[in-house]
C-alpha cells in the first residue's frame, strides 16, 4: 500500500539558509538509517512517485568507463523517483526521473549533478564532475541527477515532439528535481541541507549557467564546466570546417575531405614549436593560453620539396579558416574562434580533435559540401524555438545570485572539439562587465583546462578538484587560486591549473609537476 506524504511542506523546510549559516552534519546509525530509507519506498504525492527506496550499508563501486575512472559508492540509502508521470504527445510516456543517493555519514551538503548530451537517462548520482578522486557523494554530500523529463539515446530528439517534455528539457526539470530532493533529503536525515550546490559540464554545464540565471535562490555554488550554452552555433562552426576542408579537393574528387596521419602529428609539433616555451618550459602543454592565439598557420605548409606530413598551402588556409570559424554577409563572426592546441588533431581515445578527418562522427556523417550559405543556416540556427530556450549565453545579470553570497566556478578543455573554450571565456569576460568588476571577482572564477577534449579526455591532465575549492570559498570566505590536475591513468606527472587569464609558468623544477610552476598573467 503507497503512503502519501505532502511534499509541499517539506519544500518549505528545505529553504537554503544563508552561506554564513553554521554548518550541520548527520551520522545515522546503520539500523536507522536502513529503517528510514525503506520507509521512503511507495511514497506518492503532488506527483512525485518513489519507485524504489534501497540501503546499501556496504557501498558499492563503478567500473570506469571512457572519461571516468571507477567510482566509489560509501554506504547510502538509494533513492529513485518519477515526478509527473503522464501520458505525452504520440502516447509515449513522459516523467522526470531522478535518482537521490543518502550517505550514511552526511556532511550537511546537497549536490545536483547535471546531465549530458540530450539527457534521457538517470546517471548514477555520485557527483563525479571537477571533483577529482573523491566524487561528491563519497565527501558525505546527498547527491541527485534525473533525466530531465524523457527516457532515450543520449542524442534521441523524439521527445522535442511533446511540448511539456521539451520545457522539462530546456529549463523546469532543474528547480522541480530540486526542489523534491532537496525535501526529500531533509525528510531523511531530520533537518534541511545547510548548503546546495550543482556541478555539471556540457549539458551539465548549461544547467548550471540557466539556474543561475534564472533560479538565484537556488544554489550555494555552482561548477560549470564546457557548457553547451550555443549548440546551434558551434554546430555550424564545425560544418563549416569541414566544408572548408572539401574546397581542398580536386574537381570532381569525392569528399568529405580529411587530414590524417602523420598530417594529425605534424599539426601537433607545429603547435608545439610556437607555443610550448610561452609559459616558460617545452613540457608538451601548452598553459599560456592567451599567448597561442598568435599561432602562425602557415607553419604547417610544406617547404618546397616536401611531402607527406606537412600540409599543402590550400589546406593550411583551410584549417585556418574552419577553426576562425563563419563569418556572415555582414562580416560578423557567427561564433568565436576555436584555440589553437595539442588537441585539435588529437586522434586517440575518445572524442578526435576539431580538425576534420573527413568521416562519420557523433553528429553522423561528415558533410560532402563545399559550399555553405551561412547567413540562411543562421537564419534557421537563431529561429530554432528549442535552442532560444537552451542557449544560455545572452543573460549576465546575476545580481541576484551574487546578492546572496553565491558563487561560480567554470572550467574548459581547450581543446574542446564541440564547444570552444574562448566561447566560455567570452560569455565570463561579458558577466563581468554587466556585474561589474569587484563583485564578479569575488564571485566568479574560471580554468582553462590545456590538452582537454570535452569534459575530459585527450593527452591532458584532466582529473582535478573544484569543488572542495568551491566548499572551502562559499562556507569559509577562502577564495580559490590554482588548482593541481593529474592525469586519468595515474602516474607521478601533474600540472598546475591558473585562475584565467593566469597561466602555469615554470619556474624551476622536474617538469610536469604543479609544484615547479607557479601562476603568472600573460605578458600585454
Amino acid at each position: 500500500m503507497r503512503k502519501s506524504i505532502v511534499i509541499a511542506s517539506l519544500l518549505a523546510s528545505a529553504t537554503l539558509p544563508l552561506a554564513s549559516a553554521p554548518a550541520q552534519q548527520a551520522s545515522l546509525a546503520a539500523n536507522d538509517a536502513a529503517a528510514r530509507c525503506t520507509a521512503l519506498a511507495g511514497m506518492v504525492a503532488d506527483g512525485v512517485e518513489i519507485t524504489s527506496a534501497s540501503f546499501h550499508p556496504e557501498g558499492s563501486t563503478l567500473p570506469a568507463t571512457p572519461g571516468s575512472p571507477p567510482i566509489t559508492k560509501p554506504p547510502h540509502c538509494l533513492v529513485e523517483g518519477v515526478i509527473n508521470r503522464r501520458v505525452g504527445a504520440g502516447g509515449v510516456e513522459y516523467g522526470i526521473g531522478f535518482e537521490l543517493a543518502l550517505p550514511v555519514e552526511w556532511n550537511g551538503r546537497y549536490l545536483l549533478q547535471g546531465g549530458g548530451g540530450l539527457n534521457g537517462v538517470v546517471r548514477p548520482a555520485v557527483g563525479p564532475v571537477a571533483a577529482g578522486k573523491d566524487n561528491a557523494l563519497s565527501r558525505g554530500f546527498a547527491v541527485a541527477s534525473h533525466d530531465s523529463g524523457h527516457k532515450g539515446e543520449v542524442f534521441d530528439q523524439s521527445f522535442m515532439a511533446d511540448q511539456r517534455a521539451a520545457l522539462d528539457f530546456a529549463e523546469a526539470a532543474v528547480p522541480r528535481v530540486t526542489e523534491v530532493t532537496r525535501a526529500l533529503t531533509g525528510r531523511y536525515y531530520g533537518q534541511a541541507p545547510h548548503h546546495s550546490y550543482m556541478a555539471g559540464c556540457s549539458t551539465g554545464g548549461r544547467e548550471g549557467m540557466l539556474a543561475s540565471q534564472r533560479y538565484p535562490e537556488l544554489f550555494d555554488g555552482i561548477v560549470i564546466g564546457a557548457p553547451a550554452m550555443r549548440p546551434g552555433h558551434s554546430n555550424l562552426s564545425i560544418e563549416y570546417a569541414q566544408v572548408m576542408l572539401n574546397r581542398t579537393l580536386a574537381a570532381g574528387e569525392e569528399g568529405p575531405a580529411g587530414i590524417v596521419g602523420e598530417q594529425r602529428a605534424a599539426i601537433r609539433r607545429e603547435v608545439l614549436r610556437q607555443c610550448d616555451a610561452l609559459d616558460g618550459k617545452a613540457d608538451g602543454m601548452i598553459m599560456n593560453v592567451e599567448a597561442c592565439r598568435a599561432f602562425d598557420p602557415q607553419g604547417l605548409v610544406c617547404k618546397p620539396g616536401e611531402s607527406g606530413s606537412c600540409l599543402s598551402q590550400s589546406q593550411a588556409d583551410a584549417l585556418a579558416a574552419g577553426l576562425a570559424g563563419p563569418r556572415d554577409g555582414s562580416g560578423r563572426a557567427s561564433y568565436v574562434a576555436y584555440p589553437w592546441d595539442t588537441g585539435i588533431a588529437f586522434d586517440g581515445a575518445g572524442l578526435p580533435g576539431f580538425v576534420p578527418m573527413g568521416q562519420p562522427g557523433v553528429f553522423g556523417p561528415a558533410s560532402t559540401a563545399r559550399e555553405m550559405d551561412v547567413d540562411a543556416r543562421l537564419h534557421a540556427v537563431r529561429w530554432d524555438a528549442v535552442g532560444r530556450l537552451t542557449d544560455t549565453p545572452y543573460w549576465t545579470n546575476l545580481s541576484t545570485y551574487l546578492g546572496r553570497g553565491s558563487k561560480l566556478m567554470f572550467f574548459h578543455g581547450v581543446s574542446d572539439p564541440w564547444f570552444s573554450a574562448f566561447d566560455t571565456w567570452d560569455y565570463f569576460q561579458r558577466a563581468r562587465e554587466a556585474n561589474g568588476v569587484d563583485q564578479w571577482d569575488n564571485a566568479a572564477r574560471f580554468y582553462m583546462v590545456p590538452g582537454m577534449s570535452h569534459c575530459a579526455g585527450g593527452d591532458t591532465f584532466d582529473q582535478f578538484d573544484l569543488l572542495g575549492p568551491m566548499v572551502d570559498w562559499v562556507e569559509q570566505g577562502k577564495a580559490p587560486g590554482a588548482v593541481d590536475a593529474f592525469r586519468m591513468s595515474g602516474g607521478p606527472e601533474s600540472m598546475k591549473l591558473c585562475p584565467h587569464p593566469s597561466y602555469a609558468h615554470y619556474e624551476s623544477g622536474e617538469a610536469l609537476r604543479a609544484g615547479s610552476y607557479t601562476c603568472r598573467m600573460p605578458s600585454s
